[in-house]
């Protein structure tokens, strides 16, 4: 069938692209092929506009067994064993129906980990919405979590840790991004990259519906909530369980050659990028594909995205034992086609064949662009204006705006978010949510724990990309590092609007450069990522918001640090980061204003106190350490009270001099701080050790009591303090018992 004028914009290819892929061919596609060419060169699967960024990424060390490139990273922690990660975006699909769009988007990066032969052992989810006032806003936070925590909690994995963050730039597109870490032995590491001619290629899972269809074009154009819901997936986590543990089976034999999921343009973005890794070819026969809707074309079987889906490639004698495990957890296996020695990916139906193309076409040939970039007027101006022009905050006003930044959806309490997920499942969890900086799990059979966090603030990325990037990096290997970890590896996920328009190429651009700069400079490689552009609607882009997911390794687990105080500790703060306003959560919620230059970040700083925090960890000198972030130093020694449920009273001197602004030393924000807690007998060791390693220690106080005073203050009741923070959410998302809101 003759392909009509401009069809391959349904499948987002430009006219220059399909011009392209005719001469590549020599020929006019058929109509399965421009499908599939539509879904292997779309932003989501080809990277197209993002490629030639993430080559400046560092993805290798010692320490690294996978870097970018397979469906997960992973990174050696020992006793044999490897922590395989990685973080994706479901956002588009989310922002038209959020609870399954979140819960599979759960569902898809569950099995690019087990995919690679590693059991799952948590979860994690990056979260972003417009403001709660918008009732939109709270139905999609409401499904979200509802979804996470109802695909996570029947799978039995446990979602351990997050952020969620709220701005206006994310009306009508909010960000849906989902982590999984998973163990495997080092030598149980399984890649999809297919080989040996005449091997069977074999469907695994769900039956294939229209459900899906086209998600990956879909997520590479604008305004998601303009686009039909017919692309959305419908997930079974019961069946996912299923498949999970029945794959793992698999895996620990020699009788599967490679496993792919199939997630973003299902059977042809699975069969395409095992046979371009592997330099061989394939033939399948939709005709075989087991399906749940009757009248389905082969071009809807080929790009269908519905889930619980697993392609495997095995030798012929082998099909009969996998089918044998498979019917052990009432799972089917249908041989569907085999591996060609010609390097060709060739689509038949009933013999007809319907597609035949290299699979490096596909692969090796999706074009690249890098636009003109350039900064946004409005940022230049926003970044130029100084927090300084500002009033003050009154010294007997300290006390209020730091209840007011308490209460803001930014910096309150996640316990209705986290409550709904299970966190303590497989009983690895040893620090799970709201204890502290990052998740800290066991890793059963040895001494050996790991920690796991993800991080990023996007307003400062919009003020500068660069240094936003940066920080975000730092924030994530320092919230590893205050458990007691030694950060190994990152993953990223990364949300940006279009990248066609000067203003998101230049985000884009400088923010992976940031990132760069930093993971180099702290000696952390990215092993995995996502990328999610296109993420805006007809009003805005949304904010820059490059997640960073970081996995640490802790030798000994018992020695791990929570951010939790015990009375007649001495608190200090650790680090030389100068505090700035620039950015912060004060400005926004007290005035109204994103303005200013975000602090700096001083690489050698960030690697000292990082360094100095993980060695008393691990001495057992310290036993309590919390990052000062977001709402700077008030803020943190705050949730610190908070989640002890022991007071604070500041020492005499504490306050700032004359001369300096009050809001920029409590409310200012910086990276390289750290507050820690220890017993009397333990403050010389503090101290000695601190100057040992050239890292700026100060004594801030005491904890204990039942109110909360800071230096030249009102004390404020602890319970005051915490009816503030603990009620930040609580309007906006249903209690624990309702886990379900109805599906819209």
């Amino acid at each position: 069938m003759a392909i009509a004028a401009g069809q391959w914009r349904q499948v987002a290819l430009s006219d220059d692209e399909y011009f392209q892929i005719v001469e590549l061919l020599g020929r006019e596609p058929t109509s399965v092929e421009l499908g599939m060419f539509g879904a292997m060169w779309s932003e989501h699967c080809g990277y197209k506009h993002s490629r030639p960024h993430l080559r400046k990424l560092p993805t290798e060390a010692p320490w690294v067994v996978q870097g970018p490139g397979e469906n997960a990273g992973a990174v050696a922690i020992g006793d044999g064993l490897a922590a395989v990660f990685k973080v994706e975006s479901h956002n588009h699909p989310s922002a038209v129906e959020p609870y399954e769009g979140a819960a599979t988007g759960v569902g898809g990066i569950v099995r690019d980990i087990f995919t690679m032969g590693a059991r799952p052992i948590a979860l994690l989810d990056s979260l972003r919405f417009g403001p709660l006032t918008d009732p939109r806003n709270r139905y999609y936070l409401d499904h979200v979590v509802a979804g996470i925590g109802g695909y996570g909690n029947c799978l039995g994995i446990p979602t351990v840790g997050g952020e969620v963050f709220f701005d206006e730039s994310y009306n009508g597109n909010p960000l849906v991004n989902a982590m999984c870490v998973g163990i495997a032995p080092v030598d149980g590491i399984v890649r999809a990259k297919a080989s040996g001619v005449g091997n069977q290629i074999v469907l695994v899972g769900a039956e294939t519906g229209r459900d899906g269809l086209h998600g990956a074009t879909f997520a590479s154009v604008d305004d998601p909530e303009s686009s039909h819901r017919g692309v959305i997936q419908v997930g079974n986590p019961f069946l996912e369980k299923q498949l999970m543990e029945a794959c793992l089976e698999l895996l620990a034999t020699d009788m599967v050659v490679a496993m792919q999921d199939l997630g973003a343009a299902g059977l042809t973005s699975s069969i395409v990028e095992c046979a371009s890794r592997g330099g061989v070819g394939a033939e399948i026969d939709v005709a075989l594909v087991p399906r749940r809707e009757t009248g389905m074309s082969a071009y809807e079987v080929m790009l269908s995205e519905s889930q619980e889906r697993m392609v495997l490639v095995a030798r012929p004698e082998h099909v009969a034992a996998i089918e044998q495990v498979l019917e052990r957890w009432s799972l089917h296996a249908t041989v569907i086609g085999q591996i060609t020695d010609d390097g060709r990916v060739r689509v038949l139906e009933h013999g007809e064949v319907l597609a035949d193309v290299p699979a490096a076409l596909y692969t090796d040939h999706c074009p690249t662009y890098e636009p003109p970039a350039s900064e946004s007027p409005a940022v230049v101006v926003a970044r130029a204006q100084s927090p300084m022009s500002l009033p003050d905050v009154a010294p007997d006003a300290i006390g209020d705006a730091l209840l007011k930044l308490l209460h803001s959806p930014n910096v309150g309490s996640r316990r209705c978010v986290y409550e709904q997920y299970d966190s303590t499942i497989l009983t690895n969890t040893v620090v799970g949510p709201g204890r502290a900086d990052a998740a800290v799990l066991r890793i059963k059979g040895t001494a050996k724990g790991i920690a796991t966090a993800i991080d990023c603030n996007p307003r400062l990325c919009w003020l500068d990309p660069f240094e936003g990037a940066r920080l975000a990096v730092a924030e994530a290997t320092r919230n590893v590092s205050i458990t007691g970890a030694r950060p190994l590896g990152l993953t990223n996920c990364l949300n940006f609007g279009n990248p066609e328009k000067p203003a998101g190429a230049w985000q884009l651009k400088r923010a992976v450069e940031g990132m760069a700069a930093a993971s180099t400079a702290l000696g952390v490689p990215v092993v995995s990522g996502n990328v999610s552009l296109y993420n805006e609607t007809a009003a805005a882009p949304i904010m820059p918001s490059p997640a960073i997911g970081c996995v640490g390794v802790l030798d000994d687990v018992s020695r791990h640090a929570t951010q939790v105080w015990r009375d007649g500790d001495t608190v200090f703060l650790l680090g030389t980061g100068t505090p700035s306003l620039g950015g912060s959560e004060y400005l926004a919620t007290v005035h109204g204003e994103v303005v200013g230059s975000p602090a700096m970040l001083d690489d050698d700083a960030e690697r000292a106190v990082q360094e100095l925090v993980r060695s008393l960890i691990v001495a057992g000198v310290l036993r309590t350490a919390h990052d000062c972030g977001l709402g700077g130093l008030a803020v943190a020694l705050a949730e610190m009270a908070i989640t002890s449920g022991a007071g604070f009273s500041g020492a005499p001197d504490l306050a700032p001099e004359s001369a300096s602004r009050i809001d920029e030393f409590w409310f200012g924000e910086a990276p390289s701080r750290v507050i820690v807690a220890v017993p009397p007998t333990r403050v010389e060791d503090i101290e000695r050790a601190a100057r040992a390693r050239g890292v700026p220690s100060r004594r801030l106080g005491i904890a204990g009591d039942e109110s909360f005073a800071l230096s030249g203050t009102e004390p404020i009741p602890l319970q005051v303090l915490t009816h503030s923070w603990d009620s930040a959410l609580e309007p906006a998302v249903p209690s624990a018992s309702s886990c379900q809101p109805e599906r819209v």
